[in-house]
């Protein structure tokens, strides 16, 4: 199956198959993310949960293929996300199979960008988060999109020190700044 798609006027096309999430559209809570996204041409970001690639994708096309890295733990998504990469002329991104940063060692991320599993618990996305604090460079800012916002609001605040919540077509993007060096040095 291929997507072709434009995201602020960047035209994107996409290979995907069934067993990645949302394959026959791109992601409505992926879309109001990036509506809310300010990449710079010095950015450096991480797509994590890549899928089959859109977010690393379209950030590679606004600021370079170089500084995009994008992981994912399934092997499939990995396989699909290098596909599309080089359908889409950016094939200089690093693309990683693994368990969220377990294998990606880089910490000077400015922008780390999500769209977590948060119809489950929330064990995954409390390790995106606290995590993802210390894999930004300071000033760095982490994105998060769900549908839920107590849970994600606290725990960014917790971390961060502070949250700005973007209302999007029926999603909440969370903006985190990365402020302080440690976050367990201020509770």
């Amino acid at each position: 199956m291929i997507i072709n798609t434009a995201i602020k006027d960047i035209k994107i096309q996409l290979r995907t198959v069934k067993k990645l999430f949302s394959p026959d559209s791109i992601d409505r809570g992926t879309l109001a993310m990036l509506s809310v996204v300010d990449l710079k041409d010095d950015d450096k970001v991480l797509d994590l949960g890549c899928g089959y690639g859109i977010v690393g994708i379209y950030a590679a096309k606004i600021i370079g293929s170089h500084d995009v890295v994008m992981t994912d733990i399934e092997e499939i998504a990995v396989s699909i996300a290098k596909e599309n990469t080089v359908l889409n002329g950016v094939n200089k991104i690093r693309i990683v199979q693994g368990d969220a940063y377990d294998s990606v060692e880089d910490n000077d991320f400015s922008i780390i960008l999500v769209n977590p599993p948060y119809h489950a618990d929330f064990s995954v996305p409390k390790r995106f988060i606290e995590k993802g604090f210390r894999r930004l460079r300071m000033g760095g800012k982490m994105y998060m999109v769900t549908k839920r916002k107590e849970w994600y609001k606290n725990k960014m605040i917790s971390i961060f020190g502070g949250v700005k919540i973007h209302q999007v077509d029926g999603y909440y993007v969370f903006e985190s700044e990365r402020r302080y060096k440690n976050y367990a040095k201020r509770r």
